[in-house]
């Protein structure tokens, strides 16, 4: 989790798509593979994908689904 470094944001991250929509709906925070939690509000296509997430969706080999698993809501 980031402790004011600004790491986290410099890089855009993995979260649920289901936890996307409710965000971008209602403005609940979402928490990123990597453990960031905040409210999504810009263009994740204009900044690299954080490595941490990367590994980690990486680690998690194919789902039962693609409702099953994480997606890659940046």
């Amino acid at each position: 989790m980031s402790h004011g470094d600004g790491d986290h944001e410099r890089f855009a991250h993995y979260v649920q798509k289901d936890k996307i929509m409710a965000s971008a709906l209602d403005g609940t925070p979402v928490v990123a593979l990597c453990g960031k939690v905040w409210v999504p509000g810009r263009d994740p296509k204009k900044y690299p994908v954080c490595p941490m997430c990367k590994e980690i969706y990486d680690s998690m080999g194919p789902g039962g689904g693609d409702d099953d698993k994480g997606g890659k809501g940046k």
